[in-house]
C-alpha cells in the first residue's frame, strides 16, 4: 500500500512538473520585478533632496535618469543577443551586479557627473537588465494559453514592490537622509535577487518540458486541435533581426513603443516634484507614487487576461487611453491640490497604463516568434528604453524653459495617441489570433 501511494505521489509529481516550474518561473520574476523596477522608480523620491542639497536645476538632476536609460538603450542588442545564446541568467545576474555597484557607490557623489555614473548608468542600466524588457524576451517562451495572463502576474510585482517598498524609503529619507535609502536598497537587491535567479532558464524545452505546464500528451493534443496562425507565410518565415527590420511591421512597433515608454516615464520621474510643487505634502506625493503601482495590480492581471480574448491591440489602446488620462488630471490639478483629482491620475496612470507591459513581449512574439527573437525584442529596447530616456528629459527641459509642466504634458498625450496607432498598424492579430478569438473563430 505504501509503495503504492509512493509511486502514485511519484507520477503525481511527474505530471504536474511542467505546470510548477513554470510558475515557479513566474514566481521568481514576479520578486525580482518588485525589487529592481521599485530601485529605479525611486529615483523619483531621491529627486527633491538631491535638488534640495546640490542646488542643481531640475532638468540637470532628472537627466541623470534619462542618461542611464539612454546608455541602458544601447545594451538592449547585446542583451538579446547574449539571451539568445546563453539564456536569462547571465543576463539578469549581470544587473544584478550592475544595480549593486550603483546604489552602493551613490552615496559619495559630489558633482553632476558622478550621478549621472552611480544613479544614471549603473543603477538604470541594471535595472534594465532585470526588468520589463529582459523579462519579455524569455516569460512568454513558458507560456501560449495563457501567455498575457501569467506575464502580467509575474509584472504586477511592481505594484506590490511600490506599495511595500516606496513608502518605507521614504521613510529613509525623511529619517535618516537619501544616502542610507541607497544602502538599503542595494543590500536587498545583492542578497534577494542575486540568489533567486539563479533559477530562472530560458524556456521549458531547455528542461524538457512543455509550454502552458502541458503534459506530452496535452500539448500534443493542444497543438493537433488548432493553430492560431493566420497569415502561415509570415509564420513560417524564420525572422532575423536583419529580415525583422526590412518590415513595416518593425517600424511600427518601434514607434508604438518609444512614444509609450516616453509618456511613461515621464510622468513617473516628475510626478513626485510636480505634486509638492502644486501643493501636496511630501508623504502624499510618495504615498501617490506608491499607489499608482499597487492599482497596477489588477490592472494587469485583469488587462492581461483580457488581451488573451479580445486581442494585445485593443489593451495596449487601453493603457495608452490610462497615461493620457493620467496627464489631463495633471494640468487640471495647477490650479491647486485636489484628491478628487489626484485619485483619477493615480487610478488612471496604475489600473489602466501599467496594463501595457503585460501585452508588450506577446505583440512582438505573436509578430516575430522564433529561435531569434530575443535579439529581435533585444533591438527593440533601443526604442523602448531610448523613450523612458527621452521622456524625462524633454519633460525636464520644457519645465525648466517655460517654468511649467503643462507644455509637456500635452506632448505626451499626443505621444499616447500615437503609441496606439502604431500598434494597430503593426497588427499582432494579422499573424496570429489570442486564444480567445481563436475560440470564435
Amino acid at each position: 500500500m505504501l509503495q503504492g501511494e509512493e509511486t502514485g505521489l511519484s507520477q503525481h509529481w511527474s505530471s504536474r512538473l511542467p505546470f510548477y516550474y513554470g510558475w515557479l518561473i513566474i514566481a521568481v520574476a514576479f520578486v525580482t520585478m518588485g525589487i529592481a523596477v521599485t530601485a529605479r522608480t525611486a529615483f523619483s523620491l531621491l529627486l527633491p533632496p538631491l535638488v534640495a542639497e546640490f542646488g542643481w536645476d531640475t532638468g540637470v538632476a532628472a537627466g541623470a535618469f534619462s542618461f542611464g536609460f539612454l546608455v541602458s538603450a544601447l545594451l538592449g542588442p547585446i542583451a538579446g543577443r547574449v539571451m539568445d545564446r546563453h539564456g536569462p541568467r547571465v543576463v539578469i545576474e549581470a544587473g544584478v551586479v550592475l544595480l549593486c555597484l550603483g546604489l552602493f557607490t551613490a552615496p559619495f557623489i559630489q558633482s553632476t557627473w558622478q550621478l549621472y555614473a552611480t544613479l544614471g548608468v549603473l543603477v538604470g542600466g541594471g535595472a534594465n537588465l532585470m526588468t520589463y524588457t529582459v523579462h519579455s524576451q524569455f516569460l512568454p517562451n513558458w507560456f501560449v494559453r495563457r501567455r498575457a495572463f501569467a506575464i502580467a502576474i509575474a509584472f504586477s510585482g511592481v505594484g506590490v514592490g511600490a506599495i511595500v517598498l516606496l513608502p518605507w524609503l521614504q521613510a529613509i529619507i525623511g529619517a535618516e537622509g537619501w544616502r542610507t535609502s541607497c544602502w538599503t536598497m542595494g543590500l536587498l537587491v545583492l542578497c534577494i535577487l542575486g540568489p533567486l535567479n539563479l533559477l530562472v532558464r530560458r524556456g521549458p524545452a531547455e528542461l524538457g518540458l512543455n509550454v502552458d505546464g502541458d503534459s506530452g500528451a496535452a500539448a500534443a493534443a493542444a497543438k493537433r486541435a488548432a493553430s492560431n496562425v493566420v497569415d502561415a507565410a509570415w509564420a513560417g518565415t524564420e525572422w532575423t533581426l536583419g529580415r525583422a527590420m526590412r518590415t513595416g511591421r518593425y517600424w511600427w512597433l518601434v514607434l508604438g513603443f518609444l512614444c509609450a515608454l516616453a509618456a511613461w516615464y515621464a510622468v513617473q520621474v516628475h510626478q513626485t516634484k510636480f505634486l509638492i510643487d502644486v501643493g501636496f505634502s511630501p508623504s502624499v506625493a510618495a504615498w501617490a507614487l506608491g499607489i499608482v503601482s499597487a492599482v497596477g495590480i489588477p490592472g494587469q492581471i485583469a488587462l492581461g487576461a483580457l488581451s488573451d480574448r479580445i486581442g494585445r491591440e485593443w489593451v495596449w489602446s487601453f493603457g495608452c487611453a490610462g497615461f493620457a488620462i493620467c496627464y489631463a488630471a495633471l494640468v487640471a490639478l495647477e490650479s491647486g491640490p485636489s484628491t478628487p483629482l489626484l485619485w483619477v491620475m493615480v487610478v488612471s496612470q496604475g489600473f489602466l497604463g501599467y496594463a501595457m507591459t503585460s501585452v508588450m513581449g506577446p505583440i512582438v512574439a505573436e509578430i516575430f516568434e522564433g529561435p531569434h527573437f530575443g535579439s529581435i525584442f533585444g533591438s527593440m529596447t533601443v526604442a523602448l528604453i531610448g523613450g523612458g530616456a527621452a521622456g524625462p528629459w524633454v519633460a525636464g527641459l520644457i519645465h525648466d524653459a517655460t517654468g511649467s509642466y503643462r507644455p509637456a504634458f500635452l506632448l505626451m498625450i499626443g505621444a499616447c495617441a500615437l503609441s496606439a496607432v502604431a500598434i494597430w498598424m503593426a497588427g499582432p492579430r494579422k499573424v496570429r489570433l489570442v486564444p480567445g478569438r481563436l475560440a470564435r473563430a
